[in-house]
C-alpha cells in the first residue's frame, strides 16, 4: 500500500511540472471576474426573446439577483465544500485516487469541484473537459487544478461562484443559468422556483443527456437527486423535499422564438452591426425590436398557405403552375446542397408596418430562410405593375386632376424619342371596352389606358414628375433615365419595403413613415445606448389629395368592379383601401393595403423573372393572402374604424354631391341610386353639373 501511494505522490510531481510545459497551462490575468464574452440579445415588442448574437447563449447575471434556490441546487450537488476548500476538494480527490490505485476504475469516479469546473468553462481549449477523460485526461486534470487554485488566489468566493453559474454549459448552447431559465422555462432565473433551480443544477453532468425536452424521464430522476442533496444539506426539510420531487416538470411552451422571423432577424443583425461592429456578438446587448409575434405568425401562416394553394393550382381561372413546387424541391434537397439565393420555387414576401410610426410588426422575406437567405422585401428588385399607379394619379390629382374627370378605354399611341416607334398602352386583358370612364373608375378596375392618359395631363415632363413624386414616396432605387412614359404602369423596379411602405401616405393622409425595425438597444447593465428617435412624418401630399386617393382606393376593394373586391372586400370587414399589381408579363403579383392604422404588402414571384403561370394577377394570388393575413392579425386587434371625420373643417378641401356615373355634379334629376357625396382638394372638385340626366337637354330625361 505505501509503495503504491509513493508511487502515486511520484507521479503526481512529475504531472504537476509537466502538464504545463511549454505554456499549456493558460493564465489567468485576463480574467476581472466582470463576466466573459456574452451574446446580444433580440426580443420582440412584448419582451418575449427571438434570438441572440454571438458564440454561446450567454446572459451575465449578478449572483444576488439569482433566485436563491440556485446556488443552493449547485453548491449541493456538484460542490457541497465549495466554502471550505481553496480550489480543490482533497477529500473528494483522496476517495478518487483510492478508487483508481485500488480498484482500477480510472479516474470514473470526479473530483471537480466549481472552481475547476470554472476553470475548464474558462479556457475550453486549453482544459477540454469532454475529450481528455480517463488516464489521458490526468494532464488535464493537473492544468485544471493549477488554474483553479491560481482563480482562488486571484477572486473570492462569490466571485467565483457568480462566474461559474454565468459560464456553465447547460445544454441547448445556453450558457449560464439565466440563458437556460429563459430556454427551458421561459423565465428569468431570479424566478425559478426550487425543482426549476434543481432541474438547473442537474445539467452540468450531462447537458444533452438530462436535456428535460428530450428525456424528461432521466431529467426528473436527476433533478430529484439534486432536490435530495439539497435535503442532506439542510436547505430543505424532508418534507419540503418530498413536495418539490413530485413538482411537475414544466417547461415553457417553446425553447425560444428563433424560427418565427428569420428574416426579420437578420434585417435587425445588420443594422445593429452597421452601428456597433463586432461588440454585436460580444458585448451582450439587449436589442428591443418592433416585431409582433401575432402579426408574423399570421404573415408567415396566410402566405404559406396561398402559395401551397397555387403551386397545387388551387386557384381558379389562372393557369397550370408550370414550374418545380416547393415541396418537391425539398423531398430532392440533399443535406449537402449549398444556400442559394435564387429559389427555383414560387417565392413571396410580406410587410405589415404601424401606420403612424412605421413599426415593422411583421416581416417575410421568403419562403425557406435555411435555403435561401435572401431578403425579397428589403434587397429584391422588383417591377410594381400597377401597384405603382396611386403614386401617378396621386400626382396628377396634386396638380389639379380631378378623379371625376372622364377619359376613354380605347387604343392610342405615345410618341417616345427620336428613332423609337410610338408605344400603344395595353390594358391587361389586352382588350379595349371604348368607353368612357372617370379617373376613379380607372383606377378601381386598374385600366392602363386610363392611367397613361391620367400621366400624359402632367405635360411633357410627367414622367420626370412621377419619378420625383415617387422619391417623395421614399422610393429611393428610381433613376432619371427611367422617366419615361411607361413609368406611369410600373415598369421600374424597386425594393418592395419602400413601394409598402410608400402607401402609409395614404394611409396618414399626406404623411409617410420610414420603416423602423429597432425600438432601442442597451448595452449588458441596461443603459440606452441607440435610443431610436421619436418619428417625424414626412409630408408627401396635402391631406385632401390624400383623402381623395384614400377614397379611391377604397373603392378598388368595395367597389363590386374594384380588382380586390371579391378576394378582399367580400371576406375582410376592416375599413380599407388598396391597389393590386400585376407586370404585363406576368413576373411579379402584388396586393398591397392599408387601414386607419396598419399598412401591409404582398408580393409572389419567381426570383429568376419568368412568368408565375398564365393570366397570373395580384388580386388572385396575393390578394388573397394578404386578407387571411389582415383578417388573422385583426382578430387580436380593435377595428380603428375610418377616415370619414378626419377633413371635416379642412380648408384646402370642399364636399360636393356627384353623379357617379359621370363625376359630375349632381342634380335633383339625378337617380338617387347615383348620386354620392365626396370630398376633394379644393380646386380638383368637378365643376359642371349633370346633363345626361336633365329633362331639358334634347332628348333628355330618365
Amino acid at each position: 500500500v505505501l509503495g503504491g501511494t509513493a508511487f502515486c505522490a511520484f507521479l503526481l510531481i512529475g504531472l504537476w511540472t509537466r502538464a504545463c510545459a511549454n505554456d499549456r497551462c493558460p493564465s489567468i490575468a485576463s480574467i476581472n471576474g466582470a463576466g466573459e464574452d456574452q451574446a446580444s440579445k433580440i426580443y420582440a415588442a412584448d419582451g418575449r426573446q427571438i434570438s441572440d448574437f454571438g458564440k454561446t447563449k450567454r446572459t451575465i447575471m449578478a449572483l444576488k439577483a439569482m433566485s436563491p434556490a440556485v446556488p443552493a441546487a449547485f453548491l449541493a450537488i456538484e460542490d457541497k465544500r465549495f466554502y471550505e476548500h481553496h480550489g480543490v476538494d482533497w477529500i473528494r480527490f483522496a476517495g478518487t485516487l483510492k478508487n483508481m490505485v485500488f480498484k482500477f476504475g480510472g479516474l470514473k469516479q470526479g473530483f471537480s469541484t466549481i472552481t475547476m469546473q470554472l476553470a475548464g468553462a474558462l479556457f475550453p481549449e486549453e482544459i477540454d473537459r469532454q475529450k481528455e477523460k480517463g488516464i489521458r485526461g490526468i494532464p488535464r486534470k493537473v492544468r485544471e487544478v493549477r488554474v483553479a487554485l491560481a482563480l482562488e488566489k486571484k477572486f473570492q468566493k462569490a466571485q467565483i461562484l457568480e462566474m461559474y453559474l454565468n459560464q456553465i454549459d447547460l445544454g441547448n448552447r445556453a450558457f449560464g443559468v439565466e440563458a437556460a431559465a429563459q430556454r427551458y422555462f421561459g423565465k428569468s432565473a431570479s424566478m425559478v422556483n426550487v425543482a426549476e433551480a434543481a432541474m438547473l443544477a442537474a445539467l452540468p453532468k450531462a447537458p444533452d443527456t438530462y436535456n428535460p425536452r428530450k428525456y424528461p424521464v432521466a431529467a426528473v430522476r436527476r433533478r430529484n437527486l439534486v432536490i435530495e442533496a439539497m435535503r442532506d444539506v439542510g436547505n430543505l426539510t424532508a418534507e419540503e423535499a418530498e413536495g418539490w420531487k413530485a413538482y411537475p416538470l414544466t417547461l415553457a411552451a417553446r425553447s425560444d422564438y428563433q424560427d418565427v422571423a428569420e428574416y426579420f432577424v437578420e434585417y435587425v443583425r445588420q443594422l445593429v452591426q452597421a452601428k456597433f461592429g463586432s461588440e454585436l456578438y460580444t458585448g451582450g446587448l439587449r436589442i428591443y425590436t418592433t416585431l409582433d409575434l401575432n402579426a408574423q405568425e399570421a404573415a408567415v401562416n396566410a402566405l404559406t398557405a396561398q402559395l401551397d394553394k397555387i403551386e397545387a393550382n388551387g386557384i381558379t381561372g389562372v393557369g397550370k403552375f408550370p414550374h418545380q413546387t416547393y415541396r418537391d424541391y425539398i423531398e430532392k434537397k440533399q443535406p449537402d446542397d449549398p444556400e442559394r439565393s435564387n429559389s427555383p420555387y414560387l417565392q413571396g414576401g410580406a410587410l405589415v408596418l404601424e401606420a403612424r410610426t412605421g413599426n415593422i410588426l411583421a416581416m417575410v422575406g421568403g419562403r425557406d430562410f435555411a435555403d435561401s437567405k435572401f431578403n425579397r422585401m428589403t434587397q429584391a428588385m422588383r417591377q410594381p405593375g400597377s401597384s405603382f399607379k396611386p403614386i401617378v394619379y396621386s400626382t396628377a390629382v396634386q396638380n389639379g386632376l380631378s378623379m371625376d374627370r372622364t377619359f376613354q378605354d380605347h387604343a392610342f399611341q405615345v410618341t417616345l424619342g427620336p428613332n423609337q416607334d410610338p408605344w400603344v398602352p395595353r390594358n391587361f386583358e389586352q382588350t379595349y371596352s371604348n368607353e368612357m370612364m372617370t379617373v376613379r373608375q380607372g383606377l378601381l378596375e386598374s385600366k392602363n389606358t386610363i392611367a397613361v392618359q391620367v400621366g400624359l395631363t402632367l405635360g411633357p415632363q410627367g414622367p420626370q414628375a412621377v419619378v420625383d413624386a415617387a422619391r417623395k414616396f421614399g422610393i429611393t432605387t428610381l433613376k432619371d433615365e427611367e422617366a419615361v412614359p411607361s413609368i406611369y404602369l410600373g415598369s421600374a423596379a424597386l425594393h418592395p419595403i419602400e413601394l409598402i411602405a410608400g402607401y402609409s401616405v395614404f394611409a396618414n393622409l399626406g404623411n409617410r413613415v420610414v420603416p423602423n425595425a429597432i425600438l432601442r438597444v442597451e448595452d449588458r447593465n441596461g443603459k440606452n445606448i441607440w435610443p431610436q428617435p421619436v418619428v417625424q412624418p414626412i409630408p408627401v401630399l396635402d391631406p385632401a389629395t390624400a383623402f381623395t386617393m384614400n377614397e379611391a382606393l377604397q373603392a378598388v376593394i368595395r367597389n363590386p368592379k374594384g380588382t380586390a373586391a371579391g378576394s378582399v372586400g367580400a371576406v375582410f370587414p376592416i375599413t380599407a383601401g388598396g391597389k393590386t399589381g400585376t407586370t404585363s408579363d406576368y413576373h411579379d403579383v402584388w396586393f398591397i393595403g392599408f387601414t386607419k392604422d396598419l399598412v401591409a404588402g404582398v408580393w409572389m414571384g419567381m426570383d429568376s423573372p419568368v412568368p408565375i403561370l398564365k393570366n397570373a394577377q395580384g388580386g388572385k394570388l396575393a390578394a388573397p393572402a394578404w386578407a387571411q393575413m389582415m383578417n388573422e392579425i385583426y382578430s387580436r386587434r380593435h377595428d380603428p374604424g375610418g377616415w370619414a371625420a378626419v377633413l371635416s373643417g379642412a380648408t384646402d378641401s370642399v364636399t360636393v354631391e356627384i353623379d357617379k356615373s359621370n363625376g359630375l355634379r349632381a342634380t335633383p334629376f339625378c337617380p338617387a341610386a347615383l348620386r354620392e357625396t365626396r370630398t376633394y382638394a379644393k380646386g380638383s372638385e368637378p365643376k359642371d353639373f349633370c346633363t345626361v340626366h336633365s329633362p331639358f337637354r334634347p332628348g333628355g330625361g330618365n
